[in-house]
């Protein structure tokens, strides 16, 4: 999709989508000059003919002169906000598809005089882009309704083009990430999506270093080769590695889990249980997708990508209850469940991003089912050692239409992983199973800043939520894009 910032007067949709509010018949400027063009249509036939009220997420369409204007409900001036901008146009794009011949679509959305126009029209554009997102490629018949061409009417060109940019790149990197997650297990392996991070690489100019099973041996990798000894699959670990070309603000190292497909190894899941275990790498697609934005958007910050990589498989080699693994920072693990196999290859990765020397450190994993009881699938659990980082983070995520909520890690947690024979076991009790999850993991991390984004309830949908598809969401690509370019 291609999208571009346009004075009306330059215009070449043939669909236009403008918003109105709620019982409010003021026309913005741009909406003045439509109305003028095409002899009273929005003003007389839209606004008093038809009775259009402008209640959120009403449309009504109406043909003139061979273009059809599409009048958008903003709801109560009064309550207005970015988020309600994005989710507008993620629907609306939806009705713009049948109705425009040469799939060109323009939108001019109304100010209430409290939003940033920049926000509105960077919101604009991302939810247009993931309203009309669809994985299709193993489909026969594709959707060929879909929009080519978005227009943002300004009479502000230059003002626009940024923030509309910005947008388009944030929007890409999610499409990649869904794309990535949404892809089967025997396309994406370890191997596979190791060759995709040298793509983004490449195409970036990121310095990137893959590493197989015999280097991650001398690298002490321990408990993550455990994981996946059972596959036939051999694991990888990427270290991509972004760098400013100016003065470097600070440091900071994202590491995604990266279990490509994850069985539960003997302890084995149950059938129902396994159906979205594809979708165990979301925390290492989201970060590629971070890599390809910010090789883009090019901030002043030094940023580290890292992924460890292994299918969690059942066979004669899987690893076993009752295993002790020796971590990479020399901490022993005592195997208590094999389907607690995502905290074992973090640890190892939070312990190599200690050598790294970063000031932040930030990992997003789909790391537990009690994060999803106790906060659904549109919140991500965030845990970590520095309140005022992860009250950051909360803000960046809020910022750009993401909602995290803060769990505790308390010390005494640290009880419910008590081994006989080793330093911990890799579970505890039933109860505060996030929290627990994350307890462990602040075992593995010197640094004093860390926060870890539990995204087993938002990285996938079972159906539509806002602007969000059913499907693979892209959870915190958006967040981690704003928190390292802000």
């Amino acid at each position: 999709m291609e999208i571009f910032v346009k004075n009306p007067a330059e215009m070449q949709a043939d669909v236009i989508i403008t918003g109105f509010f709620e019982d409010d018949k003021n026309l913005n400027s741009i909406q003045k000059g439509l109305d003028e063009k095409f002899n009273g249509t929005i003003s007389k036939d839209i606004l008093e003919i038809e009775g259009f009220k402008g209640k959120y997420l009403e449309t009504f369409s109406f043909p003139t002169n061979g273009i059809k204007i599409v009048a958008l409900g903003l709801g109560k001036k009064e309550e207005f906000n970015t988020n309600k901008v994005r989710e507008a146009a993620a629907k609306t794009i939806k009705t713009v598809e049948k109705l425009s011949k040469n799939k060109i679509a323009a939108f001019n959305i109304q100010n209430n005089g409290s939003l940033c126009c920049c926000k509105i029209a960077y919101n604009t554009v991302l939810g247009a882009i993931m309203g009309q997102y669809d994985f299709d490629k193993y489909k026969t018949k594709k959707n060929e309704e879909k929009i080519n061409i978005i227009e943002i009417l300004s009479e502000k060109v230059e003002k626009f083009t940024p923030a509309v940019e910005k947008a388009k790149i944030a929007g890409e990197a999610m499409n990649f990430t869904k794309d990535l997650i949404s892809e089967p297990a025997e396309f994406a392996t370890p191997s596979k999506i190791s060759d995709i991070a040298k793509d983004i690489a490449n195409e970036g100019g990121l310095e990137i270093k893959v590493f197989g099973k015999d280097e991650l041996k001398t690298m002490n990798f321990n408990a993550f080769l455990a994981v996946g000894q059972g596959s036939v699959q051999e694991p990888k670990f990427i270290h991509l590695k972004y760098t400013p070309s100016g003065e470097i603000k600070k440091k900071i190292a994202i590491i995604g889990k990266g279990i490509t497909f994850d069985s539960g190894g003997l302890d084995i899941k149950p059938p129902a249980s396994m159906l979205t275990m594809k979708t165990d790498m979301s925390g290492c697609a989201c970060v590629l997708g971070v890599a390809k934005a910010i090789s883009k958007l090019k901030p002043d910050v030094e940023v580290h990508i890292l992924s460890a990589l292994c299918e969690n498989m059942p066979s004669g080699s899987s690893y076993k209850v009752g295993d002790v693994l020796i971590a990479k920072n020399g901490k022993t693990i005592e195997v208590d469940n094999t389907d607690a196999e995502g905290r074992l290859t973090l640890a190892d990765v939070l312990a190599y991003a200690d050598e790294l020397n970063v000031d932040e450190v930030i990992d997003v994993a789909t790391l537990t089912g009690a994060v999803i009881v106790a906060l659904g699938n549109t919140i991500t659990g965030i845990m970590g050692n520095n309140d005022d980082f992860i009250n950051e983070i909360i803000e960046d995520g809020k910022e750009i239409g993401e909602t995290l909520w803060q769990m505790p890690i308390l010390d005494d947690m640290q009880d419910n992983l008590k081994s006989d024979i080793a330093d911990m076991r890799n579970t505890g009790s039933r109860y505060a199973g996030a929290s627990v999850a994350a307890r462990f993991l602040s075992n593995f991390t010197n640094s004093k800043k860390w926060a870890h984004l539990d995204i087993a309830g938002t990285a996938f949908l079972d159906k539509p939520y806002k602007e969000l598809n059913k499907g693979a969401t892209a959870a915190m690509v958006r967040t981690l894009i704003q928190h390292i370019t802000k």
